[in-house]
């Protein structure tokens, strides 16, 4: 067979969260700047026809198309150990290999996020365009490589629709705003207070603004902060003292101070309720230590919820995630099949195209040889034989070209297309053979 009609593979090799430490994965990881100059050289090597490479914090993945998948593998591993300087036996245990069917079912996982550290994200499917377009440009992905990738973002698409994979609160500050739902039906139109302005406050609050809060009040030790945060939700900023008056005024507070005891407490809220006309308030304490004394939700109508209690809500979450993914999973096999039937198609197509045509050739060579001392014949009859010898060699392909067609194990349509392609002659000058010799 020549280099071109060879069957093709899909490998993919890499290590991830799972596999290798924190430490490992910093070590061996590319920036976009890096893939400029790795591509090409991966597809340099003597058997990959495409490459692509996916390097986040939590995985480096190379995905290549390749005719010998044993030996691109420990050319790879090589590469990488050259590359970054470090000797393989560091890091060669936390590789994991991929070949053909598992390599597609990984990659469409990986694009669904069903193989993410937090099941459900949706960085990963961006972080993947992003490595897809990087080959592209590069001219290192090919037909194989933009089918199967195009196929990953339809899977991708149909995981996150069908699925719940990513309907519950799997973060700190979505399991606040998951929460604040359950107090009010709708937050639309309701204020918030944020005491203290710490990331994942500020997260939470830009949580809660996205889902309908409009009154934004920013208290902090350091008011420059307060300032600065109220500008970004075009909110109030205002001074500790004057938290009391703020709680009048709000639906909802989120508190993250580096307070060593409790910044409010039940007597402190207690006189609020009354004044509030017992209009709900709910308290959301991300603090360690608290800062929210949980006695205040003695008060009518206030209800305090700590970190603790927003773990309660993640954990549960995370095992309807769980629940959610098997839904996913299944999708992801039904895309396996559909691009290994289509794979199937475009590797036997050249083989079943050669058949033919050298029956074709065949054909006609005979039936011009035999015409040729007969001139007693009409054209009709001439006709009526033509198809008689098309009909005859179609009869004898049908057969074969359903068996090369039949959906089949790689391994097996390797071994396939070889023997007919050999039994054929299909890869070599077959005039001696057309014309009955040995």
């Amino acid at each position: 067979m020549s280099r071109d009609q060879r069957i093709m593979h899909i490998l993919l090799i890499g290590l991830n969260h799972k596999s290798a430490p924190v430490e490992i994965r910093e070590c061996l990881a590319f920036s976009p700047e890096d893939v400029g100059g790795v591509l090409p050289n991966v597809t340099g090597m003597p058997d990959i026809k495409e490459a692509m490479l996916i390097s986040t914090c939590n995985r480096v993945e190379f995905l290549v198309v390749t005719e010998n998948a044993s030996g691109s593998a420990q050319e790879i591993k090589s590469f990488l150990a050259d590359f970054r300087n470090t000797p393989l036996h560091e890091f060669e245990k936390s590789l994991y290999v991929r070949e053909d069917d598992d390599a597609v079912r990984h990659v469409f996982r990986v694009a669904s996020s069903l193989d993410s550290m937090v099941l459900g994200e949706p960085q990963i499917l961006g972080q993947i365009k992003t490595a897809h377009r990087l080959s592209t440009e590069l001219e290192t992905s090919g037909v194989i490589l933009n089918r199967l990738l195009h196929k990953a973002f339809s899977v991708a698409k149909r995981v996150r629709t069908e699925t719940g994979i990513a309907d519950h609160a799997v973060s700190i500050s979505y399991a606040a705003v998951e929460l604040a739902k359950k107090i009010f039906d709708d937050l639309e139109g309701k204020g918030a207070l944020l005491i203290g302005a710490g990331e994942m406050a500020v997260l939470a609050l830009e949580h809660l603004v996205k889902n309908g809060v409009k009154r934004i009040f920013v208290a902090n030790r350091t008011f420059e902060r307060a300032v600065e945060v109220a500008e970004r939700f075009k909110g109030t900023p205002i001074l500790f003292k004057e938290i009391g008056d703020g709680l009048l005024d709000v639906d909802i507070v989120i508190s993250s101070t580096g307070a060593s005891s409790y910044i409010l407490t039940y007597k402190d809220v207690k006189p609020l309720v009354r004044r509030r006309r017992n209009r709900p308030l709910f308290f959301i304490d991300i603090a360690v230590p608290r800062d929210i004394d949980p006695d205040i939700n003695r008060a009518n109508n206030v209800y305090v919820y700590d970190i603790d209690d927003l773990k309660g809500v993640i954990d549960k979450n995370i095992e309807k995630r769980e629940t959610e993914a098997t839904k996913g999973d299944r999708i992801v096999d039904e895309g396996v099949i559909q691009f290994g039937k289509w794979l199937e198609a475009q590797e036997v197509t050249p083989t079943i195209v050669a058949l033919r045509n050298k029956a074709e050739s065949i054909r006609k060579k005979e039936l011009a040889k035999t015409l040729s001392g007969t001139k007693s014949i009409s054209e009709k009859e001439r006709a009526d034989i033509d198809r008689l010898t098309i009909s005859i060699c179609n009869k004898i392909l049908h057969d074969p070209t359903i068996f090369l067609k039949r959906p089949g194990r790689w391994d097996k349509r390797d071994l396939y297309v070889n023997a007919t392609r050999k039994l054929f002659n299909l890869d070599e000058n077959g005039s001696a053979n057309e014309n009955g010799q040995d």
